[in-house]
C-alpha cells in the first residue's frame, strides 16, 4: 500500500463519501425506490426527503424504505445501531458501509442483518479520482431473525 493510500485510509480528513450514483440506481432496482436518506447534504442527498448534519439523523425517526451512506468516521458504529434499530415493522434499512468485519459494531449488528452483500471490486466514490482504499458491503436491515443471508454485489452494477 503506498503512502498516499495509506493517509487516505487511514486520516480523518473526510469521513463523507458520496453515493456513485449507478450503484444507488442498482440498489434501488434490487430494494424498491427509497424514501429517506438519513445522513446526506443537500449537495448529495439521493432522496426527496433526507436529514443533514444539521439535522442530525441519529436523533430523528426513520420510516419506509430508507438509504444510509453514514460518515465512515469514528461515529459509523452509531449510525449501523441506528440503523439495526430503526428497521422494524414496514421500515427497512439497506445500508452502504466499509467492509470492517472485525470492528465491535460489525459482531454486534451487521450480523442481526437480514442480508449482507459483499462488493466485488472497489466503488468509486463521488468525485474520487481513484477506486476507495477499503471494501465496502450493503448491510440490509429489516424483520428479520437468524443468520443474514450473506452474497456479493458487483461495483460495476
Amino acid at each position: 500500500m503506498d503512502k498516499q493510500t495509506q493517509r487516505t485510509m487511514f486520516s480523518s480528513a473526510t469521513d463523507n463519501w458520496a453515493t456513485p450514483q449507478h450503484f444507488f440506481d442498482a440498489l434501488e432496482r434490487m430494494y424498491g425506490k427509497f424514501d429517506l436518506d438519513p445522513c446526506a447534504s443537500a449537495d448529495n442527498a439521493k432522496c426527496q426527503r433526507y436529514f443533514t448534519k444539521d439535522d442530525n439523523g441519529l436523533a430523528q425517526t426513520w420510516s419506509g424504505n430508507v438509504f444510509c451512506n453514514p460518515p465512515y468516521g469514528r461515529v459509523i458504529g452509531d449510525w449501523v445501531e441506528k440503523s439495526y434499530r430503526m428497521a422494524t415493522g414496514d421500515t427497512t434499512v439497506v445500508m452502504l458501509i466499509p467492509a470492517r468485519t472485525d470492528t465491535k459494531y460489525w459482531h454486534d449488528y451487521v450480523m442481526k442483518a437480514k442480508q449482507i452483500l459483499f462488493v466485488k471490486g472497489r466503488l468509486r466514490f463521488g468525485d474520487g479520482r481513484g477506486s476507495a482504499p477499503f471494501p465496502s458491503a450493503v448491510v440490509v436491515f429489516g424483520d428479520h431473525e437468524g443468520t443474514p443471508s450473506v452474497g456479493t454485489i458487483s461495483s460495476k452494477t
